[in-house]
């Protein structure tokens, strides 16, 4: 097995540039109800992925199924508006395929959004953290397989996925506009369970602020393919009592739906400084 299908990717790629001109900047993965970002976007061009060659199609509630592009705060970007999942029964290289698309494009630049369940006690549902670091504990990974080295090393370096640069930022423009933000670590789970009650004690004892079932195999992906990596996750649900209300796919989307305007605006306004 090689860990990415080439004549695949430029079939894919080859396609979409019959479709745009654009070398986009940044690369935007808008995660469980945060399509919000979208309305920011003077988008010049939308693909449905059903439409582009060898693209998954996402099956979840709170997800779009489209590939826009467009410009946001002076910068052109891609927009995946509905991201793929490992738990979905994708493969790892499938769940990944569009970051190495647009990276193909000319992006340089991921940014990758999420809901979240939170572990640490300071936070509260609606909160926003940057991702400073993750835990991967999934069961599979996306780089498993032959590797090309004209797509990208054998052993990345993972000492700082995501860029600390970036996560200063970010903490700088919320202070200055009295958005509360925190930044912590992030724990990729297959998914689609919910986590129990032990588990969310266990995550939080090995080091993890929240827990999702995203991002890190994309983020992965983007390392490889030697891109800079911002991430944010919005605190949809708590772990962190004793007594943990029934947590539901709905409520998540809410909760995200609510926080998604900070999300937004942190965002675009991180764009426009880089």
């Amino acid at each position: 097995m090689q860990n990415v299908d080439t004549q695949k990717l430029s079939e894919t790629v080859d396609f979409i540039r019959t479709k745009t001109s654009m070398k986009p900047y940044a690369f935007i993965i808008l995660g469980s109800g945060l399509g919000g970002l979208v309305d920011d976007v003077n988008i010049s061009l939308s693909l449905n992925y059903e439409d582009i060659p060898n693209f998954p199609v996402s099956t979840v509630k709170g997800h779009g199924g489209k590939l826009l592009f467009g410009t946001l705060n002076g910068k052109e970007v891609v927009l995946l508006s509905g991201r793929f999942h490992y738990y979905e029964g994708y493969s790892m290289q499938e769940a990944t395929f569009p970051v190495r698309v647009i990276n193909q494009l000319g992006a340089e630049l991921l940014m990758v959004s999420n809901a979240a369940g939170g572990m640490n006690a300071a936070f509260a549902v609606g909160d926003l953290m940057v991702i400073n670091d993750h835990i991967n504990l999934f069961p599979e990974h996306p780089l498993r397989g032959r590797n090309d080295e004209k797509i990208g090393p054998r052993f990345p370096d993972m000492t700082e996925p995501y860029q600390l640069e970036l996560v200063k930022k970010a903490k700088d423009i919320a202070a200055k506009n009295d958005i509360r933000l925190f930044e912590g670590v992030y724990i990729g789970l297959q998914g689609p369970t919910f986590e129990t009650k032990a588990e969310y004690k266990w995550l939080h004892i090995i080091g993890g602020d929240a827990v999702g079932m995203s991002t890190v195999p994309e983020v992965i992906v983007a390392i490889h393919c030697g891109m800079k990596v911002f991430g944010m996750s919005v605190i949809t649900d708590l772990g962190i009592r004793e007594e943990m209300n029934t947590i539901t796919h709905e409520e998540v989307l809410e909760a995200a739906k609510i926080a998604a305007p900070k999300m937004a605006f942190l965002f675009k306004e991180l764009l426009g400084e880089l």
